[in-house]
């Protein structure tokens, strides 16, 4: 009875350490979520929070960095539980990428918001950027606007070549590129060192498994994390990727 009752308790004690290494809830009490966190050059972390789709929170020294904040796409986020942004990047005009409510609640007065060209008018505020631009937010932080859109006949009107961003954004040396809405276009293969990448699967606005496997290798990150992916079998990046030096952690990013 003894042996039985100290396994049925080791039992519950793995599962318990398993389930808070799984996940874990942020300040936004709506959502369960993974944090993942890296270490830059000098030895700062960086935390990444996987909230929804495309939205993403990024730690760093003390600061919050929002990427593509939307309140009301299911399931809906509350910002206001959330710390104000130092910085907000804006892919593009999408309903699932632009909120101009979720964007007012995270800012205050220090905040910089980033956006393409076309956001930045619908705002009325906030810094546009132009593909190949480059910005120094601040010593340890830059962000480069880099080209998104579609490349196939019938999707081009979905992302026109030329109106929305992708970013990389530099963190003291740490290199995450986050796609927004894009194919596995030409221009990936100018990016270079991208220690995180940040890449949109689904159909028929972005990328198949195929294609972001290609766009992976293109330009090989140590790191992908596919995102904006709906119902698309994710899954199948794992193979498609198994004979490269990359590694695929798939989050909760539907």
């Amino acid at each position: 009875m003894t042996n039985k009752i100290l396994t049925t308790l080791l039992t519950s004690l793995i599962c318990l350490s398993c389930n808070s290494q799984q996940a874990k809830t942020t300040n936004n009490s709506n959502i369960m979520t993974q944090d993942d966190i890296y270490t830059t050059q000098s030895g700062k972390q960086v935390t990444f929070t996987f909230i929804k789709h495309a939205s993403l929170e990024i730690k760093y020294d003390g600061m919050s960095i929002q990427v593509d904040p939307v309140r009301q796409l299911p399931p809906e986020t509350d910002y206001a539980k959330f710390d104000k942004a130092s910085f907000i990047f804006v892919t593009h005009e999408h309903f699932d990428h632009f909120d101009k409510d979720a964007i007012a609640t995270l800012s205050n007065e220090n905040t910089q918001v980033v956006l393409n060209k076309r956001c930045a008018d619908m705002l009325g505020s906030g810094t546009a950027m132009n593909n190949g631009q480059t910005l120094k937010l601040r010593d340890d932080i830059t962000v480069e606007a880099v080209p998104a859109y579609n490349t196939t006949p019938d999707r081009q009107k979905f992302h026109p070549k030329g109106r929305d961003n992708g970013y990389i954004i530099n963190l003291d040396g740490l290199r995450i590129y986050i796609a927004g809405d894009t194919e596995d276009i030409p221009e990936m293969k100018n990016i270079k060192d991208i220690d995180i990448a940040f890449l949109p699967c689904n159909q028929p606005y972005t990328m198949t498994p195929q294609q972001l496997a290609n766009a992976a290798r293109m330009f090989n990150p140590k790191v992908i994390y596919p995102y904006h992916y709906s119902d698309t079998p994710i899954e199948q990046i794992n193979t498609l990727l198994k004979d490269s030096s990359i590694k695929v952690k798939i989050r909760a990013m539907k």
